[in-house]
């Protein structure tokens, strides 16, 4: 992919009541930015919140939003997996959970740096404060806020890319 899709700068907050929503959310953004294509670098999206906030369920669907065929698991104690992408001008995920990291240079040792410069790469990173001083200046952070026990609320941070 060739063009360069602009996406203007703002807070994006909502709220979804259940994990399938969860899912469903992430998968039309995964479709949205299926069509946003960097030339030098990957597409990296940082997620925090609380243990059991919905990170990896986020995940799940934004993978199915890319045409990732596979389950998709946290890799809590693999620190990161890779996935086939099906759709737009990306051709692998890399679903990365920093949360076990006790120093951010420990993700260097994966491949980090070769990670960031595989344009056609999108990274979702779990726990992403972890590794927050290794993060591009160029990201998007989305965060995850219990409102009940299937509630949800939602924050992506959209900077101008």
């Amino acid at each position: 992919m060739n063009s360069r899709a602009r996406l203007p700068s703002r807070h994006v907050r909502f709220r979804t009541k259940s994990a399938a929503e969860t899912k469903d959310s992430a998968a039309l953004l995964a479709k949205d930015l299926a069509a946003v294509s960097f030339h030098d670098h990957a597409l990296v999206i940082a997620l925090s919140g609380d243990l059991g906030g919905g990170k990896t369920t986020f995940v799940q669907g934004f993978a199915k939003g890319l045409g990732v065929r596979d389950a998709v698991t946290s890799p809590t104690f693999l620190i990161a997996r890779n996935y086939s992408v099906k759709r737009g001008g990306f051709k692998r995920l890399i679903h990365v959970d920093a949360y076990r990291l006790e120093r951010a240079e420990e993700i260097k040792i994966l491949g980090w740096a070769d990670w960031l410069k595989d344009r056609h790469a999108i990274i979702l990173v779990e726990w992403a404060k972890n590794i927050e001083k290794l993060l591009p200046k160029i990201h998007f952070d989305i965060h995850f806020e219990f409102i009940s026990d299937t509630e949800r609320k939602i924050t992506i941070n959209v900077e101008d890319i």
